[in-house]
């Protein structure tokens, strides 16, 4: 926020990772919009005029302003797996007991019970988050359903989750878990070194988290393990109406911004720059790198090079660092994916919603931004806290009704106006 209050302190370029938060400096004038420096785009011009147009709404209509015009680069390329999440479970140790995968939260319920009479000192449903795992989960228990704001695409509304029943319906499950010790008690605030030691140690076995983590834990795990195999599976059902799927993310968030500097000479050499990234040379080469140095060809096909370290491709050289990329190639991050994660690649992917959460890019006008400001952060920060109390024993479950009546009356109605206000412009 200081950087962009003056001029004077801002950058040519800002690489941001969440476009609703980013967008409310347009109106203060300190973005400049890619519409307004074409002259000076040509690879993006023709980028986008090879779009189709459900590419184009997927691509650059996501990434619009409440005037129409694009701030925040279009990303493509990576969404095949970043930012993917799926069910992971510990595929060795359900083997080696003939256990099932479960299929509803009823059986997983019961798996967890199995597996901690096996394990004493284990967390069989190690999930770490808070909230946010339940964001993940949603779908489980009615089709786009999360905690906080949401677009309910069956629906058309938008809602929010910890005012909806579903939300009592998680905490007496996520409640149970814990009375029970099947799951961590600090799961809402637990460090990612603390819940890693979980997984690695037998201690864990299945949770929801990103699909990446396969590879993560897989790689550590089996220097002492070499048994370790963590694995995707289906999403199990929570209640009637609820589907075997996680909930969409791999929508990338990031983007680059070329910042209004009042300097003509700066501001063109910095769409200058930003138009490279959607030229095919520069596919080619945040793609893939250099042939004999980054990558080699092999029987027609490009093999990345490694190290004596096996490292994987994006580690080794950087591919995908954020600021590094705009357009990629598909082909390029799916070489760098392990065996492990290929197998249930396309499972997980069709196990996966078809839209995300639309306030990932929704564009508010100042109007709006104002009411969201206003009002989302203290029913959020009132309703986490209130929930995280019920799960954990600290206030009775029959309060939710009290907390539902609460929310109500911090203005919850209003912040639903705005955000159907905003989505009606793109709907």
């Amino acid at each position: 926020p200081l950087m962009f209050a003056a001029p004077e302190t801002l950058p040519d370029i800002f690489y941001g990772t969440h476009k609703p938060g980013d967008d409310k400096y347009i109106h203060s004038g300190a973005m400049i919009a890619f519409d307004d420096m074409k002259e000076y785009m040509p690879n993006y011009n023709a980028w986008v005029d090879s779009l189709s147009e459900e590419e184009y709404d997927n691509l650059v209509g996501i990434r619009l302003a409440h005037d129409g015009k694009v701030y925040y680069s279009p990303v493509v390329g990576r969404e095949i797996s970043q930012n993917v999440r799926a069910w992971l479970y510990r595929k060795d140790i359900f083997d080696k007991h003939g256990i099932a995968v479960p299929t509803t939260f009823d059986e997983l319920y019961e798996v967890c019970k199995t597996l901690k009479e096996l394990y004493p000192d284990s967390y069989p449903f190690s999930v770490r988050g808070g909230i946010n795992v339940m964001a993940v989960t949603g779908s489980s228990w009615k089709p786009y359903w999360q905690p906080g704001m949401y677009y309910d695409y069956n629906a058309e509304k938008w809602s929010y989750g910890m005012s909806e029943d579903i939300m009592l319906e998680n905490i007496k499950f996520y409640k149970k878990l814990i009375d029970e010790k099947l799951m961590p008690s600090d799961f809402m605030t637990m460090s990612t070194a603390g819940w890693q030691e979980l997984i690695t140690t037998d201690r864990g076995f299945i949770f929801p988290d990103y699909q990446t983590r396969i590879d993560f834990f897989n790689g550590l795990a089996r220097v002492n393990n070499p048994d370790f195999d963590l694995q995707a599976m289906v999403p199990p059902v929570a209640k009637e109406g609820g589907l075997p799927m996680v909930n969409k993310y791999n929508q990338d968030s990031t983007g680059v911004v070329m910042c209004n500097t009042r300097d003509e000479r700066r501001i063109a050499n910095a769409a200058k720059f930003v138009d490279w990234f959607y030229s095919n040379e520069a596919l080619e080469l945040v793609s893939w790198g250099k042939e004999g140095e980054t990558y080699n060809t092999v029987d027609g096909k490009r093999v990345y090079i490694t190290d004596e370290s096996k490292a994987q491709s994006n580690t080794l050289f950087g591919f995908g660092t954020y600021g590094t990329f705009t357009r990629m190639d598909p082909q390029a991050v799916l070489a760098y994916e392990s065996e492990d994660i290929a197998e249930t690649r396309d499972m997980v992917l069709e196990h996966t919603m078809p839209y995300a959460n639309t306030i990932h890019w929704l564009f508010f006008n100042k109007e709006e931004f104002e009411v969201r400001d206003e009002y989302l952060t203290a029913i959020n920060t009132y309703a986490e806290e209130m929930v995280s109390k019920m799960i954990l024993g600290l206030e009775p479950i029959d309060k939710f009704d009290e907390m539902v009546s609460e929310i109500n009356k911090m203005g919850l109605s209003k912040l639903l106006a705005a955000y159907e206000s905003a989505y009606q412009r793109i709907k």
